[in-house]
């Protein structure tokens, strides 16, 4: 009976299904907060905030290929959720519709690469795993330097700072407790992903922004 109820919540339908409502849900809650508290409203209207939830998906998804789809699907239904909410609240502006299809795009490109890091950071083989986790924590240290860097707004950069070096060494435990041999190439690569996230984060994700 175990067997057969986990065997139906693993089924595509109802994996794809609960990634798109937990899409709904993050997209509709993220308008909802706008406004509250500044570290509320930054905890939640953030790209690795919205994005980090694929990887846990991944991670909680048997089949890869349906952890990859699942995490294209929660991001598109995260931006439809967002973007739904906005429209009911009458402040879906002129630009509205090119911001929803730069942040779609953009969810497309980083859903499917974070399921896959979760998933593979749990189920993978080798230290393909250990890139996994660089990846799933590059998006954190990512927007830390994209907050300080570019916003100037040095207090929300340094949690989100300290929240991906905390990030980056769990990961690295437990990749090490799980015998992978070059378990420490998460945390060397972690940093310099980071990098790379925050040079394409300001110079491609805001160039594209600036042009809607």
């Amino acid at each position: 009976m175990a067997t057969a109820t986990a065997s139906r919540r693993d089924t595509p339908v109802t994996v794809l299904a609960s990634s798109v409502a937990f899409g709904l849900l993050l997209g509709w809650a993220t308008y909802g907060l706008h406004g509250t508290t500044p570290l509320l409203e930054r905890a939640t209207n953030s790209v690795s905030t919205w994005i980090i939830w694929t990887a846990v998906a991944g991670a909680l998804i048997r089949a890869r290929t349906l952890a990859v789809c699942g995490g294209a699907l929660m991001m598109l239904a995260t931006c439809g959720g967002y973007y739904t909410a906005s429209t009911l609240g009458d402040t879906f502006g002129a630009a509205g519709l090119g911001a929803a299809a730069v942040w779609s795009v953009t969810g497309l490109a980083g859903g499917p690469l974070l399921a896959w890091a979760g998933w593979t950071v749990r189920r993978g083989r080798g230290d393909v795993r250990a890139v996994a986790g660089a990846v799933i924590a590059m998006v954190v240290l990512g927007e830390a330097l994209w907050l300080g860097l570019a916003l100037r707004h040095w207090g929300e950069a340094a949690a989100f700072l300290a929240a991906g070096a905390l990030l980056t060494a769990v990961l690295t435990v437990y990749l090490a407790r799980a015998g992978v041999h070059r378990y420490w190439l998460c945390a060397v690569l972690a940093p310099v992903g980071g990098l790379a996230f925050y040079l394409a984060e300001e110079g491609i994700l805001d160039g594209l922004l600036g042009s809607v």
